[in-house]
């Protein structure tokens, strides 16, 4: 019997069994909740790591300068090294052999190409050392042959340290080209035709092969081009455009890799 406002009591251990069931089922449901908010987040990392990258699936995108510059080199793959100046001073690099001439109306092809350190190598004499302590670091002798088969031209680049040793060169071999020997092949620099006598002794009258000659001075380099015809004619009754032309041309292809150096 109870007064009004008072609860009936209920029986011994009723309350403390209910408050623990409804504990056990809430902390049940929690870590339901708790695994299955592990198990999305696991599912979800899983696919960002797969997605594919954009770039992989349409070229240019998705990928900026900024992160290929970031990309690991392949494992073994040596990065290419630029080559130094007296690496690239060769013949094949700046008269290819399958890279003719063709300026305006001459056209020829390589016939022959040399390339050494000791510019003495190039000399028509050496007991006439035009270039002694001029400080030639290297030389290009090439040789080419109009493809009419009418003129042969022999074209030689020399390098020095700096520009004022090239000027010093020049001004030298302005009056003296002839100095440098012909190169009409691989084997050695071709001396000018001889017109020598049996004694030795060269004639003061005797004439010599018709010639048209140009040296420049391009950077730290000089080049001396000399065009002359393959029947080493002495006189042409004409002017004689057709050596000019070929010079020119061999000259300005000499020239021109050097030009912004």
């Amino acid at each position: 019997m109870t007064t009004q406002g008072e609860q009936e009591p209920r029986p011994a251990g009723q309350d403390g069994d209910a408050l623990a069931h409804t504990n056990r089922a809430r902390g049940g449901r929690r870590r339901v909740l708790a695994w299955c908010a592990l198990a999305a987040v696991a599912a979800g990392g899983s696919w960002v790591v797969a997605r594919p990258d954009p770039a992989d699936l349409i070229p240019g995108l998705g990928r900026t300068s900024a992160d290929a510059a970031k990309t690991v080199p392949a494992v073994g793959a040596s990065p290419s090294q630029p080559l130094t100046e007296v690496q690239a001073f060769t013949a094949e690099r700046y008269f290819p052999a399958q890279r003719g001439i063709e300026q305006d109306a001459f056209k020829a092809r390589r016939t022959a190409a040399r390339q050494g350190g000791d510019c003495a190598e190039t000399l028509q004499d050496r007991a006439q050392d035009v270039l002694h302590q001029a400080g030639c670091q290297g030389y290009v002798s090439v040789g080419f042959t109009s493809l009419d088969q009418k003129v042969v031209s022999s074209v030689t680049v020399l390098r020095f340290a700096d520009e004022a040793a090239a000027g010093k060169a020049w001004q030298t071999l302005q009056g003296k080209p002839e100095a440098l020997a012909f190169v009409l092949s691989d084997a050695a620099p071709t001396p000018a035709p001889s017109t020598s006598t049996s004694t030795g002794t060269t004639p003061p009258n005797a004439a010599k092969p018709l010639t048209a000659t140009q040296v420049k001075a391009v950077g730290h380099y000089v080049t001396v081009t000399t065009s002359r015809y393959v029947d080493l004619r002495t006189a042409n009754a004409t002017p004689d455009t057709l050596l000019n032309d070929a010079t020119r041309a061999v000259s300005f292809t000499a020239g021109a890799p050097f030009l912004w150096m």
